[in-house]
């Protein structure tokens, strides 16, 4: 079993859907032919997430974007430090 899924599901209803179970996220992103990939911090939270929306679960590859980082200010969505 993984921690990571691909969903056919919009990452804003993933991450709404996971702060309402209280499943934590280590990271979330959107995939090029639409759906979210999801990797739960925890097993168990991947489990929970999986067993709800089994019906949305995209099996089989899927292809990602080469490199997605997280739109906002800076790396993470933290502002570069001026010197």
């Amino acid at each position: 079993m993984t921690r990571a899924m691909n969903l056919r599901l919009s990452q804003a209803y993933v991450q709404r859907q996971c702060m309402k179970s209280g499943i934590s996220i280590s990271a979330v992103e959107p995939l090029p032919s639409g759906g979210t990939h999801l990797v739960c911090t925890t097993l168990e939270g991947a489990v929970a997430f999986r067993s709800k929306f089994a019906e949305y679960v995209i099996q089989g590859p899927v292809s990602r974007f080469r490199f997605y980082r997280p739109p906002g200010p800076g790396v993470g969505g933290v502002p570069p430090q001026s010197k």
